[in-house]
């Protein structure tokens, strides 16, 4: 979103993160990070290992500590999900049974239109070592797995959340192409600009001895002039252009004498008219 900090909302909605017995206080900080950053906010954790509060979480979620903050701990996953209405389970391994398996896409859609109508809805992640169990899965009311590779298809905790949160944040997007930002517009250069330009660099380029031999000068230069039209440019990049060919500008042009000669010349005492007598 556009404009200053102060103008800029941070959005906290949508369904429950819920991590079944997370072991490492950094991955649950991890997790509030990539929820923070696709505006989800609400994290439930059943029977983290190392205890809660972590410092360590806290650490690792980077400044989401409303997430932090927020969270909830219970003791088992049933009592982490008896107020939701709807449920999925996130694995990457084929499941037996009779649950609907959705892509993120779908998950992320279906998960939309369920807020919009009032429902409580969340989302299952499992273990950092196994996953989600069985049992686990049995509470979910569908599943949604990840277009991943075959032979190596686990992910970590935080990056199957940061998955389905970047999803989630998507599918209020009406149009898939849009940026939150455009670059500034800016004038396309003149042909004047642009020939500017190349004479500017030629001459810093010949006194530096750069066309040699001399007779393929024509065709050097036709090679620059190539490279440097193969798109266009826009005024402030003509100026960045030729600021840079300033910056080397050590050097004399026609019928200018470099000011560093000069110097080097009043050192050694030597003038035009030759050595003193």
């Amino acid at each position: 979103m556009a404009g200053t900090n102060s103008e800029r909302i941070m959005l906290a909605e949508g369904p429950a993160i819920i991590l079944v017995e997370p072991q490492l206080g950094e991955n649950i900080g991890m997790v509030a990070r990539a929820m923070a950053n696709f505006g989800l906010a609400e994290l439930r954790l059943v029977k983290p290992r190392d205890g809660w509060p972590s410092d360590k979480a806290r650490s690792a979620a980077s400044k989401a500590d409303h997430v932090i903050d927020g969270a909830v701990v219970y003791e088992t996953l049933e009592e982490a999900v008896a107020d939701l209405n709807f449920v999925y389970a996130t694995t990457a391994r084929f499941r037996d049974g009779f649950k609907p398996v959705r892509s993120p896409v779908t998950a992320a859609q279906t998960l939309r239109q369920r807020f919009r109508s009032g429902e409580k809805t969340g989302i299952l992640f499992g273990r950092e070592k196994s996953g989600l169990s069985t049992e686990d899965v049995a509470l979910a009311d569908e599943i949604v797995t990840f277009p991943v590779n075959p032979a190596f298809a686990s992910l970590n905790i935080a990056q199957a959340v940061l998955l389905m949160s970047y999803e989630w944040m998507k599918s209020d997007i009406e149009d898939p192409h849009a940026v939150p930002f455009d670059a500034p517009e800016q004038p396309q250069a003149t042909k004047e600009e642009v020939i500017g330009m190349f004479e500017h660099l030629e001459q810093a380029l010949e006194v530096r001895g750069y066309f040699h031999p001399a007779n393929k000068k024509p065709r050097m230069i036709d090679n620059l002039r190539a490279v440097f039209t193969r798109r266009a440019f826009t005024t402030p990049e003509i100026h960045v252009v030729r600021g840079v060919i300033n910056s080397l500008d050590r050097f004399s042009r026609p019928g200018q004498i470099n000011t560093s000669v000069k110097a080097m010349v009043a050192e050694d005492g030597s003038d035009d008219e030759g050595p003193s007598k």
